[in-house]
């Protein structure tokens, strides 16, 4: 379960931050509506896998979305996505957060030619309370 309390933490820090949402607005979502404009960033896949002492190793994606004729959009929202998260002290529900660092950033425009996607990888560490 350390995966969702996880997952409602970075909701939330994301959320919350008045650098993001000043790029993104409330365009943070875990399933994106059919309506929504872009831009917007979308928590992606994660995995977890056991580490040692009880601890458990997450790793995470975002996926960034933008029409905004190149990658300089996407590339501001990774850029704040970023410095909200990398190091953050998040409180979790019944699990303690050791770390969450950035890990690394593809970006890339799409086969339509006109949608530019960025993708931040997160690593974090977290053990029960």
């Amino acid at each position: 379960m350390s995966a969702w309390v996880l997952q409602q933490a970075i909701f939330a820090a994301l959320s919350g931050d008045a650098a993001l949402t000043a790029l993104v607005g409330n365009r943070i979502f875990d399933g994106v509506p059919e309506t929504a404009a872009l831009p917007y960033l979308v928590l992606g896949e994660a995995s977890e896998t056991a580490a040692a002492d009880n601890a458990i190793s997450h790793t995470l994606a975002l996926h960034i979305w933008s029409r905004a004729g190149g990658t300089r959009e996407v590339k501001q929202i990774a850029a704040a996505a970023r410095s909200c998260l990398d190091g953050a002290a998040l409180s979790l529900a019944d699990h303690a957060l050791i770390d969450l660092r950035f890990a690394s950033a593809d970006y890339s425009r799409q086969s339509d030619g006109k949608t530019f996607r960025a993708v931040l990888r997160f690593t974090a560490f977290t053990e029960p309370l």
